[in-house]
């Protein structure tokens, strides 16, 4: 009963909190994320009455298969915006910047956060300084495209803003792999060169081919099936099977592989869009199935952060230079590389700031980043600080961005009748 309890509460907390920020022209996501830190573990939460709130942040992770799923449908409906008649025309763009946007974020945090370590020393590991670097490559899919729906944006823009950011996902898989190798190198004095290589190459590989499989299985299995409804229930099935297969993990000669479950599933999306006729008709009616789980999923994203990382100045000090050094990143790389592959006018100008949010990908690579004994819980703390920051801001920033880029169009002002 609890556990219903804490759910509906925190779907009516989303829904209220964002009837207020609509008032103040924010999108529904920040709304969202702010209900989540008022009924999570530091507001309401702490006050320990049973259902009301998220009482520990350990209560709030014990719903972790709820995002992890609600991660998937997000991923399938990105992959569905790679069809092969889009793709001609935005593949090499998006793919070229996609890569320099990630790996320039990258360079922009390791030299300022490096340079940070000769000033500050043991304060800020080198090792954590190489990591951070990496996880700055990090875009968070999930805020970016409940902006892009709800305001129903169109235009250039928008169609390369999609792709980008499930690239992203991939290259900054394998920067995180190799970063962090080198700084667990650099921690034990041990460089396994060829793990630090192979295995995220491997890992990225073998995502798209699980992907490809399960979108070809799913665009067949639809043949069998007539009416709508069935046919979504055999699409949720398949997202919900591709999310439980991406946890598998191996061994093989002496290397350990896994699956990106948002490579997995945004591959799912991207065959079955191009291979099934009816794919766009059932996407509709899967967005309009999900938008609770969604809410669900980001008042749960605003309760699990931990606004106790603000105690500590020299946190939040390195993560204010964390975020300076990546927003740079983030923005310049986009801006340059579109520059360079001839983009409409309106992408070099305003895509930069539409890659700003950061969350899921970016928490998944700091749980990762624990293992490193002497940095770790600073790498986690400094990633939470600023996805804090990001979440909060950085819906409002897509959304200024697609508005002036002309690809929102403001609802017009009712006026009183006469």
């Amino acid at each position: 009963m609890v556990i219903l309890l804490c759910l509906s509460f925190a779907i009516a907390a989303g829904l209220f909190v964002s009837r207020f920020t609509k008032k103040l022209s924010l999108p529904h996501v920040t709304g969202y994320l702010i209900a989540g830190i008022l009924i999570g573990p530091f507001v309401l939460g702490a006050l320990g009455i049973p259902g009301v709130g998220f009482n520990t942040i350990a209560q709030v992770k014990s719903f972790n298969l709820l995002s992890e799923l609600t991660l998937g449908f997000i991923a399938f409906a990105i992959g569905n915006e790679f069809r092969l008649s889009d793709l001609k025309k935005i593949g090499k763009q998006a793919a070229v910047i996609a890569v320099f946007q990630a790996v320039l974020a990258t360079v922009f945090v390791d030299i300022s956060l490096i340079g940070l370590h000769f000033i500050i020393g043991d304060k800020l590991p080198l090792e954590a300084a190489i990591v951070l670097g990496a996880i700055a490559s990090a875009t968070a899919p999930a805020a970016t495209l409940m902006v892009v729906r709800q305001y129903k944006a169109k235009g250039p823009v928008t169609s390369i803003l999609l792709p980008i950011v499930a690239l992203d996902d991939a290259v900054g898989l394998i920067i995180f792999s190799v970063s962090f190798g080198i700084a667990k190198t650099l921690e034990s004095g041990e460089f396994d060169a060829l793990a630090v290589i192979i295995e995220p190459l491997v890992e990225v590989i073998l995502s798209l081919l699980l992907g490809a499989l399960a979108g070809a299985l799913l665009s067949w299995a639809q043949k069998f099936f007539h009416s709508n409804s069935k046919r979504l229930c055999l699409a949720v099935t398949f997202v919900m099977l591709t999310v439980a297969l991406s946890k598998l993990e191996f061994e093989l000669f002496g290397f350990h592989f896994g699956f990106s479950s948002l490579l997995v599933c945004m591959m799912l999306g991207t065959v079955f869009c191009n291979m099934c006729d009816s794919s766009e008709e059932l996407m509709d009616k899967t967005d309009k199935w999900t938008v609770p789980i969604f809410v669900l999923f980001f008042v749960m994203s605003g309760a699990e952060l931990e606004l106790n990382v603000f105690a500590d100045l020299a946190i939040v000090g390195v993560g204010l230079v964390y975020i300076a050094a990546r927003s740079l990143g983030k923005y310049f790389g986009a801006r340059a590389s579109s520059r360079f592959m001839k983009c409409d006018e309106n992408i070099q100008k305003y895509l930069g700031y539409t890659l700003l949010p950061q969350a899921g990908v970016a928490l998944g690579m700091s749980i990762t980043a624990e293992q490193l004994t002497g940095c770790g819980t600073l790498v986690r703390n400094i990633t939470l600080f600023s996805v804090l920051i990001y979440e909060l801001l950085g819906p409002s920033v897509t959304k200024t961005a697609l508005m002036r880029a002309g690809e929102i169009t403001p609802k017009p002002v009712k006026t009183a009748a006469k």
